[in-house]
């Protein structure tokens, strides 16, 4: 399969300070000339953090480690585990094709992705915050069919279940993973032949306990917030994540022209480059301050009409990032 990189292209990438730390942390565990060895570690996290691998991460990372782009470019494209164009800002669902899954109902799960997601694989919802495609084995063949969300496997599942899941999912929640019918790892479906001395037979798979608790399945890492606090729904310890409501939109005030200071270099705004800050100076847009002052319905405006952009403001959190520029109160 031809892989390649998405025609949109973000004008530029950075990691996150705390992400930063963590790839030169990743970096010295190589001595010096073996950097290269940390690449794959680094597409993965520039991969948590956006939500894909973009041509500005390639090369971002290329520099990190003293390689020439074409070679990190090599990497991010021989390996089907990095998404090369925009997933879902949610969730991006990995439905196993391969054979256990295949005979055991999955192309019913695809039939719910291509209804409730989009009728192609790697391609957004309307909303844009779902995405899925079908994947080669994901190694839980014996808790077949399943789907991969985020870091976690949600097994055993039917068509009727992975709706259940979607729906979870859409109202902000982060349903449990692992098997979906209350297996112990990949216990038989009658349950345990043996080891059912001792507390086995009710014990919580680790993974499953550790994934719950930190309530991180599909948040991006930034590596600068802790893990969501579980709440209770339907009996069922799940992460609250923040869900956006829909909002009407409103133009902000613009200027015709920047101050008598001159402009501010709105390409410090991470994920800001020449085009989008050239988009905004059309738009009428110069300076920190107005970014800071935008509310939610501004918001909603400028990502609706920064064209080839849509999306960009909230998805990086202008806002926060031009108030902490100016020094301004959160």
């Amino acid at each position: 399969m031809l892989r390649r990189l998405h025609d949109e292209q973000p004008d530029n990438f950075a990691f996150t300070p705390a992400n930063l730390d963590w790839a030169n942390g990743q970096i010295a565990k190589y001595p010096e000339g073996r950097q290269a060895s940390a690449v794959i570690p680094l597409l993965w996290r520039a991969q948590e953090q956006e939500g894909w691998v973009s041509r500005p991460a390639i090369e971002c990372i290329a520099r990190m480690l003293d390689m020439s782009d074409i070679r990190v470019l090599e990497v991010a494209t021989f390996y089907f585990m990095f998404q090369l164009r925009p997933v879902g800002t949610v969730a991006h669902v990995q439905v196993c094709g391969t054979t256990s899954c295949m005979i055991c109902g999955a192309e019913d799960l695809v039939k719910v992705c291509k209804e409730r997601i989009a009728p192609h694989a790697h391609e957004l919802s309307p909303d844009g915050r779902f995405s899925w495609e079908e994947v080669e084995c994901l190694g839980a063949c014996a808790n077949a069919p399943m789907a991969q969300v985020g870091k976690d496997y949600y097994e055993d599942l039917t068509a009727e279940r992975l709706n259940d899941l979607l729906d979870l999912f859409v109202g902000g929640e982060v349903p449990r993973p692992g098997s979906q019918i209350g297996r112990f790892g990949s216990e038989p479906k009658g349950g345990p032949t043996s080891l059912r001395d001792g507390d086995m037979a009710e014990a919580t798979n680790s993974s499953v306990t550790i994934a719950t608790r930190l309530g991180d399945t599909i948040s991006r890492i930034t590596g600068d917030h802790p893990p969501r606090p579980l709440v209770e729904v339907g009996g069922a310890r799940v992460a609250r994540v923040a869900v956006m409501e829909p909002v009407a939109a409103v133009k902000p005030e613009r200027l015709d022209a920047p101050r008598a200071e001159g402009p501010d270099d709105l390409k410090l705004i991470r994920g800001v480059g020449p085009k989008l800050e050239a988009l905004l100076h059309h738009l009428g847009y110069y300076h920190f301050d107005q970014v800071a002052a935008w509310t939610p319905a501004e918001v909603a405006w400028v990502d609706e009409n920064l064209e080839g952009f849509k999306g960009r403001v909230s998805r990086e959190n202008w806002v926060e990032q031009a108030r902490a520029l100016t020094k301004a109160p959160k």
